[in-house]
């Protein structure tokens, strides 16, 4: 397996958004923006590589299209952003990307994370006293209940509590007007 270098190094550098691990599910999508740093004078043509290993030994291996291209150009002190979605048959793997230089083809930074396979614990909680997947008793709703009582009592007494102006409103029948009262109390 290829080492790790934290700080990248003097041909470029490779960071991102991923945790150092993370749930996976073969055959599902995994969202991340890559970033690819050129600290040199000149313009650089770099290459993704995307590996698994399981136990330090590689799985698989492709090239991470940028664009549509194999190689893609970082100007001299800039960096670009690279939004994408990676998706594997595998899980319990390690993924990790290689940035590659085109001049010297060495690997000039990588980038890792496990991915790991979800588990039965990971699965919804049941209605309270069903067994769950594993067999085990289900879910204990009362901690829920408990924080949503409260939102519940400010509802009713908010659908009960009428502003004032509201509260003295008698509709008119259809087509009569109201009379106003005079002081003298004449209608």
């Amino acid at each position: 397996m290829t080492m790790i270098n934290v700080m990248g190094s003097e041909l470029g550098d490779i960071f991102w958004d991923l945790a150092p691990w993370i749930v996976y599910t073969p055959g599902f999508d995994i969202g991340c923006n890559i970033y690819v740093a050129n600290p040199t004078d000149t313009a650089k043509e770099y290459a993704l590589i995307a590996g698994l290993f399981r136990n330090e030994t590689l799985i698989s291996e492709e090239a991470l299209p940028v664009y549509g291209n194999t190689w893609f150009t970082v100007e001299p002190g800039d960096f670009v952003r690279l939004r994408g979605a990676l998706r594997f048959d595998e899980s319990d793997v390690i993924l990790s990307v290689l940035l590659v230089e085109r001049e010297t083809e060495e690997v000039a930074d990588s980038v890792s994370t496990s991915l790991v396979a979800p588990t039965v614990a990971a699965l919804p909680p049941t209605w309270p006293g069903l067994p769950d997947m594993t067999g085990e008793a289900g879910y204990d709703w009362s901690l829920l209940l408990g924080m949503m009582l409260p939102i519940m009592m400010l509802g009713i007494v908010a659908s009960a509590v009428r502003p004032p102006a509201e509260k003295g409103k008698v509709p008119l029948p259809a087509g009569e007007e109201r009379k106003l009262l005079t002081t003298g109390g004449e209608a």
